[in-house]
């Protein structure tokens, strides 16, 4: 790769990017800064997958029910998609290095509380303040990128970006699951200590702060409190959806709360003088359609890898360590494979390798679904596995060069923000939403396995009032063994019925990717904006 520089010496701070996309930095500072935006990225993409393999243990030790671990990853989830735009715009305006830097601050403190919590109430709160941690840190990652970088050199960045990013993000699972099996579901959150003193090490060293200096006026801090009680509002009345009825007065005033904040969030950035979203930028037919694109398919990401481990391990028989080395082959390519389709965009243009990645993941998913119980990994879920990671890799490099090239280099941190924003944001929905899925199917297959077991009616209605712990459920010791290994049987195949729907579903999101590859993004790989925004 050639990197962009012309001085003899490293980036320092005096340096500051005015409305110019890149700065350039001598050949001994671009790798750290390269370093710098991956360990940080790394940060969230660790913390997601290690936090999902300690989900099991941590219900056990807890006695949280799913809608609480739901809560526990939406909670991170729910502050991190909604205040990653003002983690975007605060870059611009401020300086992309020091809200980076505070970013990393913020989430390795609350990490560590995470990790001492004795409740899941307090859990739920260090959870969100992590949220907002990484609203700092992750948008400004790759808006470092976009500083330092030109838009020749930045498809190659981005790719090596994502694939040594994919190798950090291998090592947390399988050293988490380890450590998670062998010690404590506590080490799930604090891995990321050291993660955190090394980047800010770097950080601090070598990265040139940036800002855009046409912007002159404030944060939109109106439009980032709406934006989260919107989606706040709507996330609540889809995850409390499995305990009430839709006809709930309570969950009605929630949904018109949530929809309302979010049409006056619209009516506040169409005024504001400096937007969280400039909405001019979807005036772009790419920009708009890979936001699209973004949503479906990392919201079938999301919401597959949050029913994963507790399939895993739950039900499959998995070990913490297992589980997660389970996901090594999705990891491994992503890396190999990264680099070179960051160039893809560059030689065929971005509607080919977006309409065939995402074809292969929803493939992928499909076969997620085959296995039963049982039955060697190599022949059940590594050809599943195997596929995903193969399809992200040809989407993910693509889909992020294609958003940064879609608008003027100025915005880079804000359209970073957005884009990271919705693919949160789709994490977020899709596990509200899935989540409904899952235990819909769940309990639908529990119901009638329970009905044709011949166990007493006061027996069937204690292991049913269990159903939100899916197959975590406690089964009755007065229950002679052999009635409960069937009960067992049957809480297993009724958690694989409902895990079949999420599948399926995941499934369906990622062929609605292709579709909106095929609508919205053309062949030419420098179809910009010409929007001023």
């Amino acid at each position: 790769m050639k990197w962009h520089s012309s001085m003899g010496q490293p980036c320092d701070e005096s340096v500051v990017v005015s409305s110019s996309p890149t700065t350039p930095c001598s050949p001994r500072s671009a790798p750290w800064i390269l370093a710098a935006a991956i360990l940080g990225s790394s940060l969230a993409f660790i913390d997601g997958t290690v936090v999902n393999l300690a989900l099991p243990a941590l219900q056990a030790s807890l006695g949280a029910t799913a809608t609480q671990i739901q809560w526990i990853v939406e909670s991170y989830a729910l502050f991190l998609s909604s205040l990653m735009l003002a983690g975007g715009s605060l870059g611009d305006i401020y300086g992309r290095k020091r809200v980076f830097v505070t970013g990393i601050v913020v989430f390795t403190g609350a990490s560590m509380w995470c990790g001492v919590a004795s409740s899941v109430e307090v859990l739920l709160i260090a959870r969100s303040l992590q949220g907002v941690g990484g609203a700092l840190l992750v948008p400004g990652s790759l808006a470092i990128l976009g500083a330092n970088f030109g838009e020749r050199e930045r498809g190659k960045a981005i790719g090596t970006w994502s694939g040594f990013t994919s190798i950090t993000a291998a090592a947390g699972p399988v050293l988490g699951g380890f450590l998670i099996e062998h010690a404590t579901w506590r080490w799930a959150f604090f891995i990321n200590l050291p993660v955190a003193l090394a980047v800010l090490a770097i950080t601090m060293r070598y990265v040139p702060e940036s800002r855009n200096r046409k912007i002159d006026a404030p944060l939109d801090w109106p439009g980032a409190v709406l934006a989260s009680v919107g989606l706040g509002a709507i996330v609540y009345a889809l995850i409390e959806s499995t305990n009430r009825s839709w006809n709930d007065p309570v969950l009605i005033a929630v949904i018109l709360l949530g929809l309302c904040a979010l049409a006056a969030f619209t009516v506040v950035e169409s005024h504001s003088r400096a937007p969280l979203i400039p909405l001019g930028l979807f005036r772009s037919r790419r920009f708009s359609g890979v936001n699209i694109l973004t949503l479906f398919l990392y919201g079938a990401l999301s919401g597959l890898l949050f029913f994963l481990p507790l399939n895993l391990i739950q039900v499959q028989g998995y070990t913490p360590t297992s589980a997660g080395a389970a996901l090594l082959p999705f990891i491994s390519l992503m890396f190999v494979l990264s680099r070179w389709s960051g160039g893809l965009v560059d030689r065929y243009g971005a509607r080919r390798p977006l309409i065939i990645g995402p074809a292969v993941v929803a493939i992928g998913f499909a076969l997620f679904a085959l296995p039963g119980i049982g039955g060697s990994y190599w022949s059940t879920y590594f050809p599943a596995v195997t596929l995903l990671g193969f399809g992200m890799a040809i989407s993910v490099a693509p889909l992020t060069t294609t958003v940064m090239n879609s608008v003027s280099g100025e915005h880079t941190g804000t359209v970073s923000g957005i884009n990271n924003a919705i693919s949160r944001m789709a994490g977020l929905l899709a596990i509200a939403v899935l989540g409904s899925i899952m235990l819909s199917g769940f309990y639908s297959h529990l119901k009638a396995g329970l009905e044709s077991s011949g166990l007493e009616t006061s027996t069937r209605i204690k292991i049913a009032s269990q159903r939100e712990r899916l197959a975590a459920i406690e089964i009755p010791q007065d229950i002679p063994p052999e009635q409960r290994a069937k009960v067992k049987q049957t809480i297993d195949e009724s958690f694989l019925a409902g895990f079949r729907f999420v599948a399926f579903s995941a499934c369906g999101l990622a062929l609605l990717s292709v579709g909106t590859t095929w609508l919205f993004i053309g062949d030419n790989p420098r179809d910009r904006s010409t929007t001023s925004v």
